[in-house]
């Protein structure tokens, strides 16, 4: 039940952001909190502070600009860290760095981060910024919304060990509460008030005829159908697969390691072990590539399949927002204490996409959507797939029972402390000139209140505000080869191939003039690919160039001897073009 109209203004909520106190940013969706965040992010970097934006999953990230949190704490899946792997991670030069300079941190989608995951972060940041002040001591902001479906955690465990607002971390961070209230996503009444009645539990007979009205709207041929259960997705993905008449192509995936770690990895990794894709079936990336431009839970088409020299065949996908990309195999690992990997899952990272369950749903924005609830097991599934929507004449709700639009009770409990919270800091700040607080917290941060530096920043940033993911992944890769590290030593620590890597120097040479000299695989290899290249140049076998008009790397190297290794020739072709 909303207490008040309105709990918080944006306004007050980014005065409070500014004053560098500790916030939880919360509201329906579309109540604006992207824009608030985005706002003080801009506030903050016009002002050179350092900020962090991250979040609980990757398709979250990618709205932000940022990356996960998982990442940029250097955590991965652990659920916990010992000393030692403290020790570990205080030796990568790129996480001590970043770890260090912190002073903002941002976690968006909040709701989806395991309480022990929060509890990890705190502890990480402590170890870096060497004190036991909450996070290290740094400004900590998290936004969500807890009506959001609760992280995925162990088989027996309950909502309140997973909820991250029940961690020890959070109690430490005594967040402020900023409940925003305005809607500005939603453009359609009749869609928020359904949504604002699910939130106070409070539905009217109007808005169920509403919901069940839209089983009869025609919502076009382009939409995405949504389920609760996996099984009644992979029979609707199979059942449009089998009607597309063209050649199947089956990916197995490659498991290596322990049996019940391998299980463990099953389970959480979203690749199927077999997949089958044909030319024109819709798919979904199910890992993070940030170089590559995709991430979990971006959509789009096959559009054909083309030989690899190292991977044989590769399903070529073009994503909703026009990239084509060759998708190759990633691997997904469990590590022991001495960053080894024990268990590994190796699969193209894709999976059918005609339907997905509502879990994969959370963080995206649907323009049109088939939504299926008469079989909901979870509370707040309902309000999930609902709240996806950015209006009512995007749905074609199929069904639903009692449970879809009850909310969990230990959410709905936070939910109403977080208003009365929210509604005290609004009565006690929204009057006050908290001026003197921003400008001691930017000196305290080590920024900048020079007016005429901030308006130039201000300039920059608007021009670079089109630099995207990749161009910050190869400004990574470039530090590293800069402090001298080897090809794979980067590689190694970025997570990344050798290849990509060799794509990365390419490019940096290409388009920032990158002296890669030194990276030169010497004389006599690089003359000998020459000849070979020249030779292919010549010949003109179409079996020997990919669609783009280069050429394929399997003839260069079959045409080697002594055999070359197919990252070295790719390095070599870097000194001839």
């Amino acid at each position: 039940m909303f207490l008040t109209d309105e709990i918080m203004k944006q306004e007050t909520a980014l005065n409070l952001l500014k004053a560098g106190e500790n916030v939880f940013l919360t509201g329906s969706a579309g109540a604006g909190k992207t824009y608030t965040l985005n706002q003080y992010i801009q506030y903050l970097k016009v002002r050179k502070v350092p900020v962090a934006v991250t979040a609980s999953t990757g398709i979250a990230a990618t709205h932000m600009n940022g990356m996960t949190i998982h990442t940029w704490a250097g955590i991965g899946i652990k659920d916990r860290v010992n000393d030692d792997d403290l020790k570990r991670m205080k030796e990568r030069k790129y996480l001590k760095e970043h770890l260090e300079n912190a002073q903002v941190l941002i976690i968006d989608e909040i709701s989806m981060l395991h309480a022990k995951q929060l509890n990890l972060v705190n502890q990480v940041l402590k170890y870096f910024k060497e004190t036991d002040e909450a996070f290290g001591g740094i400004q900590v902001i998290v936004a969500g919304d807890f009506f959001q479906l609760p992280p995925v955690g162990k088989k027996d465990e309950s909502n309140r060990d997973k909820f991250c607002f029940m961690s020890e971390a959070w109690v430490e961070a005594k967040f402020r509460i900023c409940y925003l209230t305005e809607q500005h996503r939603q453009d359609d009444e009749v869609l928020n008030h359904i949504l604002n009645a699910i939130r106070a539990q409070n539905i009217q007979s109007d808005h169920l005829t509403a919901l069940q009205q839209s089983r009869q709207q025609d919502i076009g041929e382009t939409f995405t159908r949504l389920y609760t259960h996996n099984m009644d997705v992979d029979q609707i993905n199979y059942q449009h697969l089998n009607e597309i008449d063209q050649e199947s192509h089956q990916f197995n995936a490659v498991l290596d390691g322990n049996d019940k770690l391998l299980e463990t990895l099953k389970s959480s990794v979203r690749a199927p072990e077999e997949l089958t894709l044909k030319k024109h079936a819709k798919v979904m990336f199910v890992k993070n590539n940030f170089d590559l431009g995709f991430i979990n839970g971006s959509l789009g088409e096959v559009i054909g399949f083309e030989e690899d020299d190292k991977c044989g065949m590769l399903p070529k996908v073009k994503l909703t927002d026009g990239t084509t990309l060759l998708v190759e195999p990633e691997t997904w690992s469990v590590e022991n204490e001495a960053g080894k990997a024990i268990a590994s899952f190796q699969q193209i990272p894709l999976r059918l996409a005609w339907a997905i369950t509502i879990h994969k749903s959370q963080g995206m924005t649907l323009e049109a959507a088939e939504i299926n609830l008469t079989h909901t097991f979870e509370k707040g599934q309902g309000y999930v797939a609902l709240s996806r929507l950015k209006s009512l004449t995007g749905l074609k709700l199929l069904g639903f029972n009692e449970k879809a639009l009850e909310l969990d009770s230990l959410a709905i409990k936070a939910d109403r402390r977080f208003q009365e919270l929210s509604t005290e800091a609004e009565t006690h700040f929204a009057e006050m000139d908290l001026t003197t607080q921003h400008n001691a917290f930017i000196r305290h941060c080590g920024g900048t209140l020079n007016a005429t530096e901030i308006s130039r920043n201000e300039k920059k940033l608007s021009k670079s505000s089109k630099q995207s993911y990749a161009a910050a992944t190869l400004d990574e890769t470039r530090a590293l080869f800069e402090e001298g590290y080897e090809i794979e030593d980067i590689a190694h620590e970025r997570g990344l191939t050798p290849a990509t890597i060799i794509n990365h120097l390419a490019r940096l040479h290409k388009e920032q003039g990158l002296d890669i000299s030194v990276a030169n695989p010497g004389d006599d290899v690089v003359e000998e690919v020459r000849k070979i290249y020249k030779k292919l140049s010549k010949r003109q076998n179409p079996e020997h160039f990919s669609e783009d008009g280069s050429i394929k790397l399997r003839p260069i190297v079959e045409s080697t001897s002594p055999k070359m290794a197919y990252d070295q020739v790719r390095l070599a072709l870097l000194f001839i073009e």
